[in-house]
């Protein structure tokens, strides 16, 4: 990055920087096909994505939930 770019960023409040990473990343995310990906991350996130999709990883409803956290059974 060049420093006329870099001391412009660095003048930004915090505010329009946070600002500036969003435009950045929506910018990325237009194209998530070029995004590079490895094998590995891919394997990782097709496994998260099964277990998800699990009929068994489904999770409990708010009131077996409630009565555990209430009962400090977690």
């Amino acid at each position: 990055m060049n420093s006329l770019l870099s001391e412009q960023i660095l003048s930004l409040t915090v505010t329009e920087k946070l600002q500036l990473i969003e435009d950045i990343w929506d910018s990325v995310a237009i194209n998530p096909e070029q995004i590079p990906l490895s094998q590995s991350h891919k394997q990782e996130l097709d496994r998260r994505l099964s277990s998800y999709q699990n009929l068994e990883n489904q999770g409990d409803n708010w009131e077996n939930v409630k009565k555990r956290i209430i009962k400090n059974d977690l």
